[in-house]
């Protein structure tokens, strides 16, 4: 739980301090001291009786009662100290910045429970160890640098790295981006990013609370506390970007199904955010431009101009922008004449706005203008404008600060000469302003934020079904694989249409089955995990004798345990997939079928349970999409059918949460209908 004696202390001791500021202990405590804290501080060591002018107590026993402990000893030492601060001097909130705990082997893992039970025992607040600290408005208890000026209004931003957390700083001060509290939580022994977020979310004030959040994950332990805090800032005005670290597989995944293999835990990720409507960052570049997106109003469409005095930058990103799926449309008509003819000679109106590197202030303004007032297509601009260094670039930054307050259009500004307009930059980002130095990272994230959807309902709206019917089979089920009979009870209770299909083991049931199914037919072995790879599929079986000799051939195949018959049917094929990710809950997938699914792995996924919404976005972000809305006179399929089937598969998982993996495919769809026709349902109690 985090308490005011962390995030507002009246007193703080910093228990290992030391006069040598090139060690953590000296270094939070110059930082608290040159950084405005206006608490009482104390300081502890051994060795010495005055630190860094604070008269200094080597006896924890002799300290006066302290809100706060920042802790830069001995991991080995620290329990113990924690023990004499939490009984004797009714300290509650610790920072332990050292080392040597369960990053490192068995025995820290031990010093680390013991630590987190002492401080659990006393109700008291943990942040670390293993972290650089925090910052707050109040205090640096960090012993890294940089430091920013602290503002309310600025971003705040959490992570599992204190390194990475100074390097995102590094990035993002020299942009303009502010900051207003900053946690590193280190091995997240009691309190970890989650915890964080549900705190920022629990405690948000609409008048005062920053409206930017900033995370940087390592592990992500808590995803549904992390998805329930996360979207409920998100549906407060908040605006969430994240990176998370360490989602590649790490050698081969042992998967038995198509969903086993594709719903990696990056895939998991990737679909927790977009449920929760948070924007995912891949690098620091991206985290802060991310962050600085978020500062600017959202355009109202998608159709941006790009202004520039160099025609490459502006080249580059009306590409980026076009491949994100925003539009940089043509200018033209009488107002595009007559802007044009207000430009120097060779200049062009047509979109990018290019005005040459002759190009003046005025020029700047009057392109800003006419694209503000006269351009009603245009949506949002950006403004590349740096220099060779032959004049200073004051008066152009000035008309992009002007224009800025005035304009309804967003006007992004990348200013890319970092080194050479320093001064006229720092003055930018003097009055508030913060920009881009790259066009490509900024039209990439642009691009992402804007096609980030909203966080999804926390309810959804899930069909009816036979919760009784699906809670027998299930119960009644043994670890693995469903056999048929018990699947087509699931699809049946979860009102999901297939194919009729008949399991038999003896040629004379198969003809049987045959006449009363009608021909033609398709057989398939029973018992093997990839019926194509061992030949366990016959497709358009049209007579008996056909089906007589192709059962003997397949019932020999090893693992066979029967063969199951269903009628030769004809669509498109499509796929459906869930998978039981640890923490996540169901991953759902879907995508093109049959062989597609093998070779091009063109899939969407989505944490269950889906609303409509999500699964019709998951449809349409399909790469294969235009082929399932019909091409060359080909049938389209119905999107809400599709997405029906993923909702009612939404409300199966809910009922049946043992579902570890399940396959539908392919499903045959047409314009009218979709039915499964090759189902596999694998539980794990």
């Amino acid at each position: 739980m985090i308490n005011d004696q962390l995030l507002k202390p009246r007193s703080i001791v910093v228990v290992g301090a030391s006069n040598d500021t090139q060690k953590p202990g000296g270094a939070v405590l110059r930082n608290l001291l040159e950084h405005g804290y206006r608490g009482k501080i104390y300081v502890t060591n051994l060795k010495e009786t005055m630190v860094q002018g604070i008269p200094c107590y080597q006896d924890l026993s002799l300290l006066p009662e302290a809100d706060l402990a920042i802790i830069a000893i001995a991991a080995r030492f620290v329990p113990e100290a924690v023990g004499i601060l939490t009984s004797q001097k009714n300290t509650r909130a610790f920072i332990v910045l050292s080392a040597g705990f369960s990053e490192e082997d068995s025995e820290g893992r031990i010093l680390e429970k013991k630590l987190v039970e002492i401080v659990n025992q006393a109700g008291a607040t943990l942040i670390g160890p293993n972290c650089i600290g925090i910052m707050t408005p109040d205090y640096a208890g960090v012993f890294t640098k940089p430091i920013p000026v602290l503002d309310p209004a600025g971003c705040e931003f959490i992570s599992g790295s204190g390194a990475t957390a100074c390097f995102i700083m590094e990035a993002g001060i020299p942009c303009g981006l502010r900051f207003s509290r900053v946690f590193s939580v280190g091995n997240s022994a009691q309190l970890g990013v989650e915890d964080i977020v549900k705190y920022l979310d629990e405690t948000f004030d609409p008048k005062s609370s920053s409206r930017i959040k900033l995370l940087y994950l390592e592990a992500m332990n808590r995803p549904e506390m992390l998805l329930k805090h996360a979207s409920s800032l998100i549906r407060k005005g908040c605006r969430i970007a994240a990176i998370k670290a360490g989602t590649s597989d790490a050698g081969t995944r042992a998967a038995s199904s198509h969903t086993g293999a594709l719903a990696t835990p990056d895939v998991a990720v990737e679909a927790l955010f977009r449920k929760a409507g948070i924007v995912r960052c891949h690098g620091r570049e991206d985290l802060v431009a991310a962050a600085s997106v978020f500062q600017f109003p959202s355009p109202r469409g998608k159709n941006m101009a790009v202004i520039s005095h160099a025609g490459g930058p502006a080249v580059m990103l009306t590409d980026t922008l076009s491949q994100g799926g925003l539009a940089v449309p043509p200018i033209d008509g009488e107002a595009a004449r007559e802007l044009l003819s207000l430009l120097n000679p060779g200049s062009s109106v047509a979109n990018p706005i290019d005005f040459l590197a002759t190009g003046n202030a005025q020029h700047l303004d009057q392109i800003i203008g006419f694209v503000e007032n006269r351009f009603d297509h245009i949506d949002g601009m950006a403004v590349i404008f740096g220099t060779p260094g032959l004049t200073k670039v004051f008066n152009e930054y000035d008309v992009i600060d002007r224009q800025m307050k005035t304009c309804r259009k967003p006007i992004f500004p990348i200013l890319p000469s970092v080194v050479t307009a320093r001064e006229e930059i720092a003055d930018f980002i003097s009055r508030g302003r913060v920009f881009f130095p790259d066009e490509v990272v900024f039209g990439r994230i642009l691009s992402a934020v804007l096609h980030t959807p909203p966080p999804a309902s926390p309810n959804p709206f899930l069909p009816a079904v036979d919760k009784k019917a699906i809670r027998k089979v299930v119960e009644n089920a043994p670890q693995g694989y469903l056999d048929p009979s018990a699947v087509q009870a699931l699809l049946d209770a979860a009102g999901i249409q297939h194919t009729r299909e008949i399991v038999v083991q003896e040629p004379e049931a198969a003809v049987k089955a045959g006449i009363e199914l009608g021909y033609p037919l398709v057989i398939k072995v029973v018992g093997p995990v990839h019926k194509s790879d061992v030949g366990g599929v016959v497709l358009n079986i049209q007579e008996e004798e056909i089906l007589i000799r192709e059962f003997s051939r397949l019932i020999r195949i090893p693992e066979t345990t029967g063969i199951l018959i269903q009628p030769m049917l004809s669509g498109l094929e499509l796929f459906i997939g869930a998978k039981r990710e640890a923490g996540f809950g169901h991953l759902i997938l879907c995508g093109m079928g049959g062989i597609f699914i093998e070779v091009l792995k063109d899939t969407a996924a989505g944490l269950a349970p889906l609303d409509q919404d999500e699964a019709v976005r998951m449809i349409r972000s399909l790469k294969g999409y235009k082929i399932l809305q019909g091409v060359r006179g080909q049938q389209g399929i119905n999107d809400f059918q599709f997405a029906g089937i993923m909702q009612k598969l939404s409300a199966l998982l809910t009922a049946a949460p043992e579902i570890q993996e399940l396959d539908f495919n392919p499903l045959l769809a047409n314009e009218d209908s979709i039915l499964v026709v090759d189902s596999r349902i694998k539980i794990g109690k």
